[in-house]
């Protein structure tokens, strides 16, 4: 992975730094900043200090479109939801328009809200098809589990050899169903951001880094630069 590493001396220290990396993206571009989110502790940390000043009163919001990366079949204000802790410790502290937040959708079967994710992204993207030359997203925020899954691209499921789809449902592999976004879609981006904290990662971390592991986030290839952001405890 052709990639670049910047580590962090604890978790505060490391939102502190994504956020700063974030906010000169945004002010890099004219036009809509199209981000992908993700769940987990560590896009908390970050969504806490991106919801305080100064970032809060410094992005310029409205230009801001926000999109998941997944999400589990569950609703809104379930404790497990990845958009709904986004909505508690982000969305509801800032000044971004409703028409700019695009959830994943968890109503009806998880096949059809798939199909109704994929369907939005296809509109917001104008094409029935991903250009390599004009990627979907801007920035695409990603998690790293200690079994190699990245978004929930986990190992050994049937969405690893999507190539077609750009939205699916995952019904095995974890406890509950799950909505993501598949490999050509999560690709389709100007910069991927792992975040990954904690010594429990630390190992799959470098075995990913190095292409030593056959894992699920070892086979993703971005079609812009790949940054990996890590507290001190994730790069030991």
């Amino acid at each position: 992975m052709h990639d670049s590493l910047h580590i962090a001396a604890d978790r505060a220290a490391l939102a502190t730094a994504v956020a700063d990396w974030l906010v000169a993206r945004i002010a890099q571009g004219a036009g809509p900043t199209r981000i992908a989110l993700s769940g987990g502790s560590t896009p908390r940390d970050l969504f806490e200090k991106l919801a305080a000043s100064p970032y809060r009163d410094t992005i310029p919001w409205a230009r801001v479109e926000l999109f998941w990366g997944d999400e589990r079949f569950v609703p809104a204000d379930h404790p497990e939801s990845n958009y709904g802790m986004a909505r508690r410790t982000l969305l509801d502290h800032i000044a971004i328009p409703a028409a700019n937040i695009h959830p994943i959708p968890t109503d009806g079967t998880p096949a059809d809200a798939a199909a109704r994710y994929e369907a939005l992204l296809k509109r917001t993207y104008g094409a029935e098809t991903l250009d390599p030359a004009r990627p979907l997203f801007d920035v695409v925020f990603l998690g790293l589990g200690e079994d190699g899954h990245t978004a929930s691209l986990i190992p050994g499921q049937a969405v690893l050899a999507e190539r077609s789809a750009w939205v699916a449902s995952v019904a095995q592999g974890r406890p509950e169903i799950r909505i993501t976004l598949t490999y050509p879609a999560l690709e389709s981006c100007r910069a991927a951001a792992f975040l990954v904290a904690g010594r429990g990662k630390a190992a799959i971390c470098r075995a990913v880094r190095e292409g030593r592991a056959d894992v699920p986030a070892a086979h993703l290839h971005p079609l812009g630069e790949t940054l990996w952001f890590l507290d001190r405890a994730a790069a030991s």
